[in-house]
């Protein structure tokens, strides 16, 4: 080029340069360790508001983030302010912490913990942040929500009256669930608690409903079952998996299940039903417990801080029912906690049985018998109860669980009884047959109206001929001959909903025929 081709240039784009003000929030790192970082300088830091950190100025850039306005394009690590104190944040950091030191430059993003929600996440496997971990590319998302929301008030609300069929007999039967409510699923480990709750998910196929498990504090390879299991019955096409490893810092775990939450919250405010699924929040206590140590917060009970309460009220409230002038969706939420050796008065457990509207409570000895699901009946409660199941099944139920109590309180007088009348034998004979059919194998949920004529014949004697050991044989024949020779029936009970009049006396006819067919 010319020399005054040159200086035209220049001329050029130094009459073109404009001058743009920035104005940055910035605070030093003063003390860092396990997860958690001290910060003097952000005075004017939110609460949940989330910082960046970048190693410029006191110490060289360290590997793993570049400095502002680098290329290379490597990820800043990110934290969330906790701590508001008169002189320093307490940060915990969201990320590997061990890349961060002191003197490092902490700046305020002004925005609040957030993760991106839609329909794009329907099918994806994403850690505590909304970030695909499932190797199928970069989630493009441009609506967020906050993790931390204050939960529908009471007048956005409608009263819980719409079945949400978990497809397990003895649940929708005699601890039935709706949309919008709060169920506990309590028990020891090896109990069948996550059994459950994916036996639920795989249920809401072509039910309208959208699903976010949670695996909180979970084997990476536990975790990799269940996505497997899901896409093997194709239930990832309406689900959304949440991950927080167990290899994961603390601050991750204590962030998922509010993740979750705001994901299946978008939902719920489109007008759609949504099942949320916490496995588990016991693990969620101890990382909360884990950070509040580490920010030096007061411990109260068991080590816990004084507001372990709060943290799952607050979760499981957003759970709710929305009446039509606010959408009419639902968002039921299914926590899981774990026991030790059966000990349901314990401090998380309590807690967490104040704030839900009823806990299915698995029992070691009834799973270690056979029975699965190892379903203490006496100390699980549904407190919608049969608002939540339709007639059929309420008309079904009923029976079902006075049966069942009669039987359990039987059982233990007979065994130290050697001579019993013939009313106490029937009820006792019955009472094992209606125990052998409502044993459900793992992974294979149940349509309600199968579960609606299996349970009427139980429970209204057309199982007494047949032997205790072949009552689950029979069953299965049962359902078959069901789906082979009498389709008609099944879809007026689906449609209907009721267990009357012509509908009741051709299940009482299918069924006969049925006990001549099989001969047992």
């Amino acid at each position: 080029m010319k020399p005054e081709e040159i200086i035209g240039n220049l001329r050029d784009r130094i009459l073109a340069f404009e001058t743009k003000t920035r104005i940055e929030k910035i605070g030093r790192v003063i003390e860092v360790g396990d997860g958690i970082a001290q910060v003097s300088g952000l005075q004017e830091v939110a609460s949940m508001e989330m910082v960046e950190f970048s190693a410029i100025g006191g110490s060289p850039p360290s590997p793993g983030f570049g400095r502002a306005g680098a290329s290379g394009g490597e990820a800043k690590v990110t934290g969330v302010a906790l701590n508001l104190e008169e002189g320093t944040v307490g940060v915990v950091i969201l990320g590997e912490f061990q890349k961060i030191k002191e003197g490092d430059l902490v700046r305020s993003t002004g925005r609040i913990l957030s993760v991106p929600v839609g329909d794009v996440l329907v099918g994806r496997v994403v850690n505590a942040l909304g970030e695909p971990i499932d190797g199928r590319g970069a989630i493009k998302q441009s609506k967020f929500y906050p993790v931390e929301k204050i939960a529908s008030r009471v007048i956005t609300r409608k009263s819980v009256d719409t079945p949400m069929q978990t497809g397990i007999k003895a649940i929708d039967s005699m601890i039935p669930i709706g949309r919008g409510q709060r169920e506990l699923i309590i028990g020891d480990r090896q109990t069948g608690k996550t059994a459950i709750a994916i036996d639920t998910i795989l249920n809401q196929k072509g039910q309208k409903m959208k699903c976010v498990y949670v695996a909180i504090g979970q084997k990476e390879s536990k975790v990799a079952k269940i996505v497997k299991i899901f896409e093997e019955a194709g239930a990832m096409d309406y689900t959304t998996v949440v991950f927080a490893g167990s290899s994961e810092p603390a601050s991750m775990s204590y962030i998922a299940p509010y993740a979750g939450c705001a994901i299946g919250e978008y939902f719920m405010d489109q007008g759609q039903d949504v099942l949320l699924v916490y496995d588990d929040l016991s693990k969620h206590a101890v990382a909360y417990r884990e950070i509040s140590l580490l920010l030096k917060r007061p411990p109260g009970r068991e080590a816990y801080p004084g507001d372990v309460f709060y943290l799952h009220s607050r979760l499981l409230e957003r759970a709710a029912k929305l009446n039509k002038n606010y959408g009419g969706g639902s968002l039921t939420a299914l926590p899981i906690i774990e026991t030790q050796a059966g000990d349901i008065s314990a401090y998380i457990p309590t807690n967490v049985i104040s704030i839900t509207d009823g806990q299915i409570f698995l029992e070691s000895e009834l799973f270690y018998q056979g029975i699965r699901p190892a379903l203490n009946v006496g100390l699980s409660v549904s407190r919608v109860g049969s608002r939540a199941q339709i007639p059929a099944m309420k008309k079904v139920a009923g029976k079902l669980r006075l049966d069942l109590a009669q039987f359990r309180e039987l059982a233990a007088f007979a065994q130290f009884a050697s001579d019993l009348d013939e009313t106490t034998k029937k009820r006792l004979e019955l009472g094992k047959r209606i125990v052998e059919v409502l044993k459900q194998k793992q992974y294979q949920p149940m349509a309600v109206e199968h579960q609606v004529a299996v349970l009427y014949a139980a429970v209204n004697g057309y199982l007494d001929q047949v032997p205790v050991e072949k009552a689950k044989e029979w069953e299965e024949k049962f359902h078959q001959y069901l789906k082979n020779n009498a389709r008609d029936l099944l879809n007026q009970i689906r449609v209907k909903k009721e267990l009357e009049g012509e509908v009741e006396e051709k299940l009482k006819r299918i069924i006969g025929e049925f006990k001549k067919f099989a001969n047992f």
